[in-house]
C-alpha cells in the first residue's frame, strides 16, 4: 500500500460495538475504545455516536487529542423527510464540534425516527421533495464552516434500498458516504457504483460483508442486529464486498478522502473487546498489503 493510502486510514468506535441504536450490546468507554485505537496505530478516528465522546465541543477535541488522534467528522442520523422537524437545529449544535476538533466530514443518515434499524422505508413524493430540500440546506450550513456534509446509504433508514440510492444519485448533487457493507445490504453493489459514480465519493466507509447472511436482511427475513450477531460483518478481505478492487477504483479516480474502517460489531461482553481489536487489526493488515 502506498502512503498516501495509509495516511487516508482511520477508524470508528462502530468496529468496538459502540452504536447509536437502541439495545446494541454493551457500549465500551471512550478510553478503552481510543486506547485500542492508539496500540493499533490508527492516527484518525470517527467522532461515534452522540454521548460517546464530550458533548462539550472543546472537551471533545480535547479527549482525541489526548490519544493522538485526529478527528474525522462522524455519523449523524438527521430526520430530513418530516415537514415537522427541522434538521439545522441538530446539525448546528454538531457543527461547533466538528469546528472544534478539526474534522472536515459530517456523515449524515436519513433517519427513519423510529430509534433502531429493523425497519425498511421508502419515501413517497411529498417525502422525497421535503428530504431534497433539507438535505441541501444542511450541506450549505456546513459548507459554510468548511466542513463536507455526506449522505450514508445505511440500513434502516429512508435511504437503503437500491431504487433510493439510485434516486438520489439522479435527483441531487450532494455527495455520498461509500459504506461498502450498508450498500450491498440494501441492494446495491458498491464495485458499480464506484464504477459509476466514483467522483460523488465524498468519504469511503470499509466493511466487508457476508453475501448470503445480508440477502436474508435485504429480504426481510432477519433483523439487522440479529444478522449483526451472526457475523455479517468480517474483517476487510474476508467477504463479498470486492473491497480491494473497489480501493483501487478509488485510488485510480483521484479519491484522496478518509477509508474509515468499519465492522459494525455487537459485543455481549466486555471480553469481546479483544476480539473486536483483532478484527480491527487483521483488517489494517489487508488494506497494507493492497
Amino acid at each position: 500500500m502506498s502512503t498516501s493510502i495509509a495516511d487516508q486510514l482511520a477508524a470508528a468506535p462502530i468496529s468496538w460495538g459502540v452504536c447509536e441504536a437502541a439495545d446494541w450490546g454493551i457500549q465500551l468507554s471512550p478510553d478503552q475504545v481510543l486506547s485500542d485505537m492508539r496500540e493499533l496505530g490508527i492516527k484518525a478516528t470517527e467522532f461515534g455516536p452522540l454521548g460517546f465522546l464530550p458533548t462539550d465541543p472543546a472537551s471533545r477535541a480535547a479527549h482525541l487529542e489526548d490519544y493522538g488522534l485526529k478527528a474525522v467528522g462522524g455519523f449523524l442520523p438527521v430526520v430530513l423527510h418530516d415537514p415537522d422537524v427541522d434538521p439545522l437545529v441538530l446539525v448546528s449544535t454538531e457543527l461547533m464540534a466538528f469546528i472544534a476538533a478539526g474534522a472536515s466530514v459530517m456523515v449524515l443518515a436519513a433517519d427513519s425516527g423510529t430509534g433502531d434499524y429493523e425497519e425498511h422505508h421508502e419515501m413517497d413524493e411529498a417525502q422525497w421533495e421535503v428530504f431534497g430540500n433539507n438535505l441541501q440546506a444542511v450541506v450549505d450550513l456546513a459548507a459554510e464552516s468548511g466542513i463536507l456534509a455526506v449522505l450514508h446509504p445505511h440500513v434502516g433508514t429512508m435511504i437503503e434500498s437500491a431504487s433510493s440510492v439510485q434516486r438520489l444519485l439522479e435527483s441531487t448533487t450532494v455527495q455520498i458516504c461509500l459504506d461498502t457493507g450498508h450498500l450491498l445490504v440494501g441492494g446495491t453493489n458498491p464495485l458499480q457504483l464506484v464504477q459509476r459514480h466514483a467522483a460523488r465519493v465524498g468519504i469511503a466507509h470499509l466493511k466487508d460483508v457476508r453475501a448470503e447472511i445480508a440477502a436474508t436482511v435485504e429480504r426481510g427475513e432477519l433483523g439487522f442486529v440479529q444478522a449483526v450477531k451472526d457475523g455479517m460483518f468480517v474483517p476487510l478481505g474476508q467477504g463479498d464486498c470486492e473491497i480491494g478492487q473497489i480501493v483501487s477504483l478509488l485510488q485510480e479516480s483521484g479519491y484522496q478522502g478518509w477509508y474509515v474502517m468499519e465492522q459494525d460489531a455487537v459485543l455481549d461482553t466486555t471480553s469481546d473487546a479483544a476480539t473486536a481489536k483483532t478484527d480491527v487489526g487483521a483488517s489494517i493488515d489487508f488494506l497494507m498489503s493492497l
